[in-house]
């Protein structure tokens, strides 16, 4: 692939997608009110640019029914089985000044959660909405798997990409020149693991993102008695040999984890609730707030001290990180070309 460029999130963007919750056996509580939280998400960011969302047609009427508005608001007969529409949505990168999408194998995190059938066709349904090149990648990996500073670095984890429930037959090594070939980098940076209760295994989209070529947010934990201290205070220390491609220093800011969200009668007894799930938008930051006042507002402080630029919106996501992931995890960013 020749002249590739994975842009940045915070650089401009065409649209932002999503895939419409419909599954009422994959959720604690009611699916209604999943739906109305994901018909807030997705209102506030029709706000700011086009809205994409992935759903069955026999979907549409009641969709529309829960918008206030249809403007920059777009659906797709796209079915799906889950909402994670980072992990198995496109990966839309530039290529000789073309929209492509990348297509990563999906097969639900390590086989976990079937059915997937649905999910692994909806990269290449979004390629063709938006008359993008397309290519299906040979690995097996999520988009909230990888993380670009839009400047050749990317950063991932071995827990994910190494993990043997996706990749068993891949060396490190393998794994790096696919990645650098689907996103044009130039340089893979590797982080050990993720987060307690991750059912992705350690997705980065958790724990470190960009929000400059030269400038990082990564979360910390305080606690030493906490189950992530350890993990979090390893990969802090894994980030001070980061540079960037020019060789220069990478700013690191810390980012306190909210206190522990604990499950009473679910698969998970620790939620894997992280202030790093942010999603940028053109004009805006959508943050993962967890109804804990103080660590929201102090998350909130420090991430619009980095985006001052932008509007930075807390989002409760108390319902949506029950099953494991909060606003990156449900939205996948198409960039302007």
């Amino acid at each position: 692939m020749d002249n590739v460029h994975w842009p940045a999130e915070w650089q401009q963007q065409q649209a932002v997608w999503f895939s419409w919750p419909h599954r009422a056996d994959t959720w604690q509580g009611d699916i209604l009110e999943l739906q109305r939280k994901f018909a807030g998400i997705i209102s506030t960011c029709a706000r700011y640019q086009k809205v994409c969302i992935n759903a069955d047609k026999s979907l549409f009427r009641s969709i529309e029914s829960m918008l206030p508005s249809m403007v920059n608001v777009e659906l797709f007969d796209h079915p799906t089985n889950d909402v994670w529409c980072r992990d198995h949505g496109a990966t839309f990168v530039v290529e000789n000044n073309s929209l492509k999408a990348i297509d990563w194998q999906f097969n639900a995190w390590g086989e976990k959660f079937p059915p997937w059938d649905l999910d692994d066709q909806i990269a290449q349904q979004m390629a063709t909405a938006t008359q993008a090149k397309y290519y299906r990648s040979p690995l097996y990996l999520e988009g909230g798997a990888i993380e670009g500073n839009g400047a050749g670095i990317v950063i991932t984890t071995e827990a994910v990409a190494l993990n043997r429930n996706r990749n068993p037959d891949w060396s490190k090594q393998e794994v790096e020149t696919e990645l650098k070939k689907c996103l044009g980098a130039t340089d893979i940076f590797w982080l050990p693991k993720g987060i307690e209760g991750d059912d992705t295994d350690g997705h980065i989209d958790d724990l470190t993102r960009f929000i400059q070529e030269d400038a990082l947010i990564t979360i910390i934990e305080s606690n030493t008695k906490d189950k992530n201290y350890r993990t979090l205070q390893e990969n802090y220390e894994r980030l001070q040999d980061l540079k960037t491609t020019g060789g220069s220093s990478i700013e690191i800011i810390k980012l306190p984890m909210p206190d522990p969200i604990v499950a009473k009668n679910w698969r998970l007894e620790t939620l894997p609730a992280s202030y790093a799930n942010f999603l940028i938008l053109n004009e805006a930051v959508l943050v993962p707030t967890f109804n804990q006042a103080n660590n929201d507002d102090r998350a909130l402080g420090i991430i619009r001290e980095c985006f001052a630029d932008r509007e930075v919106t807390g989002i409760d996501c108390r319902n949506i990180v029950f099953e494991g992931g909060a606003i990156h995890c449900i939205s996948q960013q198409q960039p302007v070309v």
